[in-house]
């Protein structure tokens, strides 16, 4: 992925108004991101550990979703595998993150869901940048690039269902 600016990040999010963009809190680090080694710029609001944010190069620009993370009851934390990167990860690695959908159907309340690592770094599990705390990546026999190819296609079809 290619730097962006807290500009940029602001004006690309789809499931949100326009306000609440300009309220959320963007990364202050940006420019100490590892951009070569991602596939989209994920990120759990500090001040809020239940919303989190997610921007990505459509290719046709920036497109970038809010996400909510549903808390599990108590007693449940259990290992669970990221739908994007097939990372395991053990107690609450792996959340049900909900995005309110774009437009008329979010304003109705509809949002669609998906179980992602919940610090949203993919890109780095895949790659072996980082390593789970408590869990493990599955081994495969695709090459690195069939795997980011296969997380960036999912998370592309997550993208679709948001936008409608």
């Amino acid at each position: 992925m290619r730097p962006v600016t807290e500009r940029e990040i602001r004006a690309s999010f789809v499931n949100c108004s326009k306000g609440e963009a300009k309220r959320l809190a963007v990364p202050r680090d940006l420019a100490t991101w590892p951009w070569d080694d991602l596939d989209f710029l994920g990120w759990r609001d500090p001040a809020a550990p239940d919303r989190a944010y997610l921007v990505t190069d459509t290719g046709d620009g920036l497109v970038g979703i809010t996400l909510r993370r549903a808390t599990p009851p108590p007693g449940t934390a259990r290992s669970n595998l990221c739908s994007l990167c097939l990372t395991t990860h053990s107690g609450g690695g792996v959340s049900l993150l909900t995005a309110r959908k774009a437009g008329k159907e979010g304003q109705q309340g509809n949002s669609v869901g998906s179980y992602f690592c919940t610090d949203l770094a993919c890109s780095l599990y895949l790659r072996g940048k980082k390593k789970v705390a408590s869990g493990e990546r599955i081994r495969e026999s695709l090459t690195l690039e069939e795997q980011i190819d296969r997380a960036t296609t999912k998370l592309a079809a997550f993208l679709a269902k948001v936008r409608g």
